[in-house]
């Protein structure tokens, strides 16, 4: 057996010696490829650090001591302490180049360094923990201080401004003739003949010299109206985004749209505090990152923790996935203090698993973060994690919450706003004739069945329209009287609150902060017949309609402050049909009832009345006609974003010089020229 395959199997072998202590290095053994490595020990009294290497021979790790020294010389140990974590660093302090003539301390092959590491935490003389880390690592070949030749054979990518990748897009097949594909080097003269009336134009075949109409150079030899040389398009045949032809130019803007906003890979530290919306930051202008579902139902380990938008998510981790997620690094509050979380842990009592001897420990089954804040910065971070065991071959459901609550609310009371609601906070309601709290308008949210009966509920979102329904189980024994009065109370039963909170802040002790919620009767005809379950119920009220008005009444510190004007309920009615009619099993039917929730925007100001020339003249209008004639100067417009303003503007004052040069050279105008020196 090889050297390398003695130390996989002692460091294995050690690996499993350790797990019998009650604490371990998260994580406790590393595969090292480079310079530096790091391991954390959370919730350890360890006072010494000691770091050991394997004898280059045998093999064998020495025995574990609580020296708290370096035993090597080409390794160094740092170890930096956070709260009830120990975070160690390990380091190589030799070089990694290849020796070359005259140079001394160098790597004499390519595998320059492989060797096993033995870090230990002790308390006292009782050894709590060890580290173990097998370094495989190469010589630094890039380094400058090489000498000699060094040939290699590298691939050279031809400019695109002028070679195009594509240059023959239909040759499919290599090292054959494609049918049709002129440009197919693979094709002989004689097979080209079989086809060559017949070639594949346009992009797909190779083919674009053709000139499009726009040019003006293509209307010089046919029929063409006399304002066409003034808004053709000059450009150059290679100019073209087909078969890899890019334009080399410069352009510049003078403003970024909404949907083109610039893309940031680093993170910035924030000078004036965060703003809705905004990544939190780490103390080491790191996003501050828990795991979120995205798309097909995965999980990102590292997703952002955005300012002020709660968190609810849940995900399916294996053994090593579930270890150690919490991060318990300190936070930027937003205005530059460094803020440390506060972490309680409790343990999930659990039933002896099977796999007692080789179960996974510190599992964490759940996270849950409250951040508490005030204005634009963040006060508190207070983190409890549940935690336990579980068996290798296991997956467990992970759940992690975030949640941000304000520092000004009393008992951990969650506010929607300071003062005027944020987007995707739960709206406030109450009910002013009783005694009843502050609770949110909520909607449904189906389970299993979707059965209105099982079906939980979840808030009402601010500024978000939103649909939810579930199907209401019916009895056949009940008359069509019977059956509106029970869909409209399972509809009622979604808002049984009086008042809904103007502001994010509203305070029940305050009659200033509420709005009363209108209710419409849903309307029935008084001439229709009752009828029966077992054939045709007209009016049912099927549907529920909410409806919230908003509107900015201001703004605080530049940011639009929304309240809510008024609330009203109506219902949308429907004519219920028994399908079963006498073969219903068990003499019950369902019914699928909906609520909608729509917010309306009202401008805090009324718009401004139109003028008789925009009422009158709507051919000018360009929201109402195909042809738009004040458009016909766009690009001497600052909304015209194609190359600096400057540019535009003295190509338009030389268009306009030629215009009026060609005027006066015209033939009209030498005529009243003459006709004036009669006179």
């Amino acid at each position: 057996m090889s050297l390398r395959g003695i130390l996989w199997g002692l460091l294995w072998l050690f690996r499993a010696v350790a797990q019998d202590g009650d604490q371990d290095f998260q994580p406790s053994f590393i595969y090292m490829s480079g310079t530096m490595v790091t391991a954390s020990l959370i919730n350890s009294h360890a006072d010494t650090f000691s770091l050991a290497v394997a004898d280059d021979e045998t093999g064998m790790l020495p025995l574990s001591d609580c020296s708290g020294r370096n035993r090597t010389d080409d390794w160094s140990l740092q170890v930096t302490h956070q709260g009830n974590v120990s975070r160690v660093t390990v380091s190589l302090t030799r070089h990694l180049q290849l020796c070359a003539p005259n140079i001394t301390d160098c790597c004499v092959e390519a595998l320059c360094l492989l060797q096993s590491l033995q870090v230990s935490a002790c308390q006292g003389t009782t050894l709590m923990a060890r580290l173990l880390i097998q370094a495989e690592i190469y010589a630094n070949t890039s380094s400058g201080n090489l000498t000699g030749k060094i040939e290699e054979n590298a691939t050279v990518i031809p400019n695109q401004v002028f070679h195009p990748l594509g240059s023959c897009p239909c040759n499919l097949t290599a090292g054959a003739c494609d049918v049709q594909c002129c440009c197919d080097e693979d094709c002989t003269p004689e097979m080209k003949q079989l086809f060559e009336g017949s070639c594949f134009e346009g992009v797909f075949g190779g083919d674009v010299n053709p000139p499009f109409d726009q040019l003006c150079s293509v209307k010089l030899g046919i029929l063409a109206p006399d304002w066409f040389p003034f808004l053709c398009v000059q450009s150059p045949l290679n100019n073209s985004p087909f078969l890899g032809y890019f334009y080399d130019g410069s352009t510049s803007s003078s403003r970024a749209s909404s949907f083109m906003l610039p893309l940031q890979t680093t993170p910035g530290k924030p000078s004036n505090g965060y703003k809705q919306g905004d990544p939190i930051l780490t103390v080491h202008n790191d996003y501050f990152t828990v795991p979120q579902p995205f798309i097909a139902g995965s999980c990102a380990r590292n997703a952002p923790v955005s300012f002020l938008q709660n968190i609810e998510a849940k995900c399916a981790a294996t053994c090593k996935e579930a270890e150690s997620i919490m991060s318990t690094i300190a936070i930027n509050s937003g205005v530059g203090d460094n803020i440390k979380p506060e972490v309680t842990y409790q343990e999930r009592s659990s039933p002896p698993l099977p796999c007692a001897e080789l179960e996974c420990r510190n599992v964490s089954f759940a996270e849950d973060y409250i951040i508490v804040w005030e204005g634009k910065r963040i006060k508190e971070l207070k983190i409890k994690v549940l935690y336990g065991r579980m068996c290798p071959e296991e997956t467990i459901t992970q759940k992690f919450t975030v949640t941000f609550v304000s520092a000004n609310a009393t008992n951990m009371e969650e506010f929607s706003g300071n003062p005027g609601y944020q987007l995707g906070k739960p709206v406030r309601a109450t009910n002013l004739t009783s005694s009843a709290p502050v609770t949110f308008l909520k909607l449904w949210k189906p389970v299993g069945e979707n059965l209105c009966s099982s079906a939980n509920l979840t808030p009402l979102l601010f500024g978000f329209n939103s649909i939810s329904g579930c199907i209401m189980e019916i009895s056949l024994e009940d008359n069509c009287t019977q059956l509106r009065e029970d869909v409209a109370a399972r509809l009622n039963s979604l808002v049984q609150v009086s008042h809904v909170g103007k502001r994010g802040n509203a305070r029940r002790n305050i009659s200033d902060d509420w709005v009363e919620v209108l209710r419409l009767n849903a309307s029935s005809s008084a001439n229709t017949s009752e009828g029966s379950l077992r054939g045709i119920c007209p009016d049912v009220p099927a549907h529920l309609n909410i409806q919230i008005i908003t509107a900015d009444v201001g703004a605080i510190e530049g940011i639009p402050q929304e309240e809510i004007l008024g609330v009203q309920l109506s219902f949308s009615t429907i004519t219920w049909q028994v399908r079963c009619a006498l073969a219903c099993p068990e003499n019950v039917t369902s019914l699928p009832i909906s609520a909608a929730v729509q917010f309306i925007k009202v401008p805090a100001q009324p718009p401004v009345p139109k003028t008789r020339f925009q009422i009158n003249y709507t051919e000018y209008d360009c929201r109402r006609n195909d042809v738009c004639w004040p458009e016909l100067f766009y690009p001497m417009t600052r909304y015209y974003t194609g190359e600096p303003y400057s540019h535009t503007l003295a190509k338009g004052l030389v268009l306009v010089f030629f215009v009026l040069l060609a005027v006066v050279l015209s033939g009209p105008w030498n005529g009243i020229l003459r006709l004036w020196k009669k006179l």
